[in-house]
């Protein structure tokens, strides 16, 4: 991959970053209002909407040329090999709510999760960043982060509960230690980084956009990503698909999750 298009990425990721954290101190009152409907069928807030304007305004204004897979936008080509697939907020809900757990999520591929070759989470209240590059491994803040062979003693999981559980994940939430951070980038990483011992999403309920970054974040770490059955976790670049979520250190314990 051309080292213009990671610098684009990376260029876009800050400036998100940088207007979504001005935006908190001086319209934190604005950040939850409706602004619409997506393209991904959902309502648009203003946060999202202050982000994704960033985006466009930076991709457009941009003398490299990659394609846009955004929720709020939906596929704009722009006549690039690659797209850019963006989730601008991460955690929209947690942002409006002041809730200091969301995230800027860009991942670059093609045409499908399977060929992602560059991914880039920023966690925006904290500023920490995860980035992976396809074959060359994963890194928080520039250091090389891998998951632990094995899952801690206690372990910890994430689960995604609400109207979006099943019966699987109640199961763990009743015998397991088990939080519902509300960010799937950022949940994903801290998978990625032994934070966390796996994350569960039990329904087809995820977009590529949610995951299109912390999929390869997770692989590059060492660890494995999948459906609910099992199977390795692939999907088209676009908004018409979603899929469960099973993102673990390794296959024994997704084989022990799904059993």
């Amino acid at each position: 991959m051309d080292e213009e298009i990671k610098l684009l990425a990376h260029k876009t990721v800050d400036k998100i970053y940088r207007k979504i954290r001005k935006t908190c101190l001086t319209e934190f009152h604005r950040l939850g209002t409706n602004m619409g409907i997506g393209a991904d069928g959902t309502p648009t807030k203003y946060v999202d909407k202050v982000a994704e304007d960033v985006a466009m305004k930076i991709i457009r204004k941009s003398d490299v040329k990659v394609n846009l897979l955004s929720e709020e936008s939906g596929f704009l080509d722009f006549g690039s090999e690659y797209t850019f697939v963006l989730d601008p907020v991460d955690g929209t809900r947690n942002a409006y709510r002041g809730i200091p757990f969301y995230s800027v999520s860009l991942g670059i591929g093609k045409s499908t999760l399977s060929d992602v070759e560059y991914g880039i989470v920023k966690n925006i209240p904290t500023g920490d960043v995860f980035i992976a590059e396809k074959s060359h491994g994963a890194f928080l803040n520039n250091k090389r982060v891998g998951i632990p062979d094995l899952p801690s003693t206690d372990v910890l999981s994430s689960l995604t509960l609400g109207k979006n559980f099943d019966k699987l994940t109640l199961s763990f939430a009743k015998k397991n230690i088990v939080r519902s951070l509300g960010s799937a980038s950022l949940e994903m990483c801290m998978v990625a980084i032994g934070a966390l011992d796996f994350y569960v999403v039990g329904r087809e309920y995820m977009r590529v956009t949610d995951i299109a970054a912390s999929t390869l974040i997770v692989r590059e770490a060492g660890g494995v990503v999948t459906n609910i059955h099992g199977e390795q976790l692939d999907m088209h670049l676009n908004l018409d698909e979603r899929t469960s979520v099973i993102a673990a250190c390794n296959e024994k314990l997704v084989n022990k999750i799904i059993s």
